[in-house]
């Protein structure tokens, strides 16, 4: 903390320093023709003077410079100054204080059209939009009529709500003030309705303005916003074709259009159009460029880019960190990171958030730490965005302590870290956790969104309890999150695993409007559930619809086809998925191999593996190692693993749980152990808890029970239902009445109303031969 407050203080003092050699220029300035004693007075009640101050401390984000020459001008008796007034409420609204700059605005004895305009922006740009809104209708009722900032700021606040009723009549107000064919109005009005989904009206708007270079780039970036990736560059081709000329906002709205249609050439033929414009070394359009390569998966063409270019400023590395995050590469990140700190820039917020997630995904807690070293010496670390993404890290790696105290230490807690947590113990099986921070929200003054209700319904289904699910459908029907579709994927992925399928489908048919989201997340929790028919059926019923079902529903249903052994239905779906374009889709594949596989096919398998492996995907490989283990070709399945290795691909926790499985299916107890125990020494990866299962089943399933039992109860994670269930299994296969009885109570106390833990208690008294006990169940 004392590195980070000495860094502060310095950088206070080089701001000081800089604005005090700017009050010194302007000084020389207003007194160059006069010398007299009473310069140095003049000089300081010059309103324009400080203005410049203060728009330097505005663009610094320095409050405390900015609330020093506020005094100043307080000192001065400038409060009835409207212009120096109005500064300073820009001042605190760009610094993010927007109560500073209303407690200003309301202590304004006259107020201007711009006075208002700055309040009504800043409210927006804070995330106020309501109380911007607010304004707005206030300035109306003076009789001021608004000017086009005005206007552009109250038209994003009605996007940014999505509220279109409100947003239309601000756009009849325009029409009435005749302000609708200004270019900036207009263009905010289009970006208004391509936000809100309506990209007819959006056409209807720019039919009705002068084609200025502003509404075509707003066009462009609003065919792109709504999906329509063809139109965004077909609009980009007529804007050329009519020789409009092109500026730095029009690539990089096309180039968002070549992300929609996921087209590599479209964005070369752009990069191409960039080299020949004026905007050639911009950053700005650079940046998007790597942004469009990276994500189409022209990796080698974003590096080239940049590296050619000479201006790269902090977001130009971020988006070099973030294309190369999609990967499993570390030592490339920390190479680059390496790079970017020969450069003398200073990573960001932003640089944090996407090493810290990249490490998580890598389950490279070692490198992690390092960058949280870095974080705490650039005195960033307690950045809300940064705090988020080191619990996703922690929770990742299995580091649920290191989780905790980073949550428990920060000084701001918005519901996005509390989301994170929540995720984490799930992740993490620390259900209970999980709940109790959800109860505490209303403690810490947070109110749950659609994400945090999502966490906890996954947290409500994994511990099975259906008293407490349809608790929380009903707090998310008093919160007004009952139509949201993430919330209602959840909502039925809940009902469908506690098996309540008829009031799963009357929650599903209810829908006013399903959108794929919903399609999918009722197919996959079907399936999982064990309900094939139900799901293809299902399937059957959106493609009546008129839906196209996407990678996920498609990987669902083959892990479907997989469950009941329909091979007629794979080579079905599988002809499909070629149709439709889906057959190189990671996901996809996997779940094909696996469906083939569990039909007998392992030829068909292998031939899919074949054609997709040299995609380079953990993936595809742990799923070959499993679909050779099912057929009992476990020399191939770990010939497989070795592969993957000899790919230089970092085998991950479910990589292990496919070799693991493999072995216990086929008793091979002593290698499973050593797989297992390789995770940490090998490869210094913290097992999971889905590890831990396997571990217990290759243990339970083969007879080792007392192993089984201890690692249950030496595991750094409390246990679930499924895990007692194994043991239970176990105890079952090998008549062990005396653990059968400890087990059953375990599981009974975590799940007192479910039946299973009695039926496997049960058949472990009847396979004893103990009939009556067995009848007393």
């Amino acid at each position: 903390m004392r590195g980070s407050t000495v860094a502060f203080v310095s950088k206070l003092n080089d701001l000081s320093l800089f604005a005090t050699k700017i009050l010194r220029n302007q000084h020389q300035f207003y007194t160059s023709k006069s010398c007299c004693s009473s310069s140095s007075l003049s000089f300081r009640n010059d309103p324009a003077t400080l203005a410049t101050a203060l728009t330097y401390s505005a663009n610094s984000k320095c409050i405390l410079l900015g609330s020093q020459i506020h005094a100043q001008i307080i000192k001065l008796g400038l409060c009835s100054d409207i212009f120096s007034q109005n500064n300073i409420i820009k001042m605190y609204t760009k610094c993010g204080f927007l109560a500073r700059g209303l407690k200003v605005f309301d202590e304004m004895p006259m107020k201007n059209l711009v006075s208002w305009t700055l309040v009504i922006s800043g409210a927006v740009q804070n995330g106020e939009i309501e109380m911007g809104l607010g304004v707005y209708l206030g300035m109306r009722r003076t009789g001021l009529v608004p000017n086009e900032f005005a206007l552009g700021c109250v038209t994003k606040g009605c996007a940014d709500l999505g509220d279109k009723e409100l947003g239309q009549c601000i756009h009849c107000s325009v029409l009435k003030v005749g302000m609708e064919k200004n270019p900036f109005v207009g263009s905010s009005i289009l970006n208004m309705y391509a936000k809100l989904g309506d990209i007819e009206d959006a056409e209807r708007v720019f039919e009705c303005m002068d084609h200025h270079v502003g509404c075509w780039n707003a066009m462009i970036g609003g065919y792109a916003r709504c999906g329509y990736g063809f139109q965004s560059l077909m609009a980009m081709s007529l804007m050329q074709y009519k020789g409009i000329p092109m500026d730095a906002f029009t690539f990089i709205n096309a180039l968002k259009g070549c992300l929609v249609v996921g087209n590599l050439n479209f964005g070369r033929q752009i990069h191409g159009l960039i080299i020949q414009s004026e905007v050639a070394f911009s950053t700005v359009v650079m940046n998007s460029l790597m942004d469009m390569y990276f994500k189409n998966g022209g990796e080698l063409y974003a590096l080239k880019v940049f590296d050619r270019f000479l201006d790269k400023d902090i977001i130009s590395w971020n988006t070099v960190f973030s294309g190369l995050s999609q990967g499993d590469d570390t030592r490339e990140i920390g190479r680059f990171f390496h790079k970017l700190m020969l450069t003398g820039l200073k990573p960001n917020c932003v640089t944090f958030s996407i090493l810290f997630r990249f490490c998580g995904e890598a389950l490279d807690l070692v490198s992690g730490l390092q960058f949280y070293c870095l974080a705490l010496q650039f005195g960033i670390s307690d950045e809300i965005s940064v705090t988020t993404s080191l619990i996703n890290m922690f929770s990742k790696c299995g580091a649920m302590r290191k989780a905790c105290l980073v949550f428990k230490s920060a000084p701001f807690k918005s519901i996005h870290t509390c989301n994170e947590m929540i995720s984490g113990y799930n992740l993490n099986c620390c259900h209970t956790e999980a709940l109790n921070l959800f109860c505490n929200l209303k403690r810490l003054g947070l109110e749950a969104d659609e994400c945090t209700f999502s966490s906890i319904m996954e947290t409500c289904s994994k511990t099975e309890n259906q008293k407490l699910g349809r608790q929380l459908h009903g707090s998310i029907v008093k919160s007004g999150f009952a139509s949201h579709g993430y919330v209602c994927s959840s909502l039925l992925k809940c009902y469908v695993g506690f098996g309540m399928l008829a009031d799963s489908f009357v929650f599903f048919n209810g829908f006013e409007s399903l959108d794929l989201v919903s399609w999918g997340a009722m197919i996959s929790a079907l399936v999982h559930k064990g309900y094939s028919s139900e799901a293809i059926e299902l399937l059957n019923r959106l493609k009546d619809a008129g839906g196209q079902p996407d990678e996920f529903i498609f990987g669902s249903i083959f892990n479907c086809c997989a469950s009941i052994s329909a091979y007629r239905q794979t080579k079905s779906v599988h002809s499909l998925v070629v149709k439709m374009g889906y057959e190189k889709h990671v996901f996809v594949a996997s779940a094909l191999i696996d469906a083939y596989a569990k039909c007998g096919d392992i030829e068909n398998a292998r031939r899919v593996f074949d054609q997709t492996s040299r995609f380079r995907d953990v993936i595809l490989f742990n799923t070959m190692v499993m679909a050779y283990a099912h057929h009992g070709l476990v020399g191939e399945a770990v010939e497989t693993f070795e592969k993957m290795k000899l790919a230089v691909l970092q085998p991950s926790q479910a990589s292990f749980v496919s070799v693991i499985s493999a072995c216990s299916h086929l008793g091979f107890v002593e290698e499973g152990r050593v797989f297992f125990k390789s995770m940490k020494l090998d490869y210094g990866m913290e097992p999971s808890p889905d590890n831990y299962g396997c571990l217990v089943d290759l243990f339970s399933r083969n007879g080792f029970l007392e192993d089984a039992k201890h690692v249950i109860e030496t595991m750094p994670f409390p246990p679930w239902p499924a895990i007692w269930r194994s043991l239970l299994n176990g105890c079952r296969i090998h008549g062990n009445k005396e653990l059968g009885e400890w087990a059953a109570e375990k599981l009974l106390q975590l799940v007192p109303e479910n039946d299973a833990a009695y039926v496997l208690l049960s058949k472990v008294y009847s396979e004893e031969g103990s009939w009556s006990d067995a009848a007393k169940i």
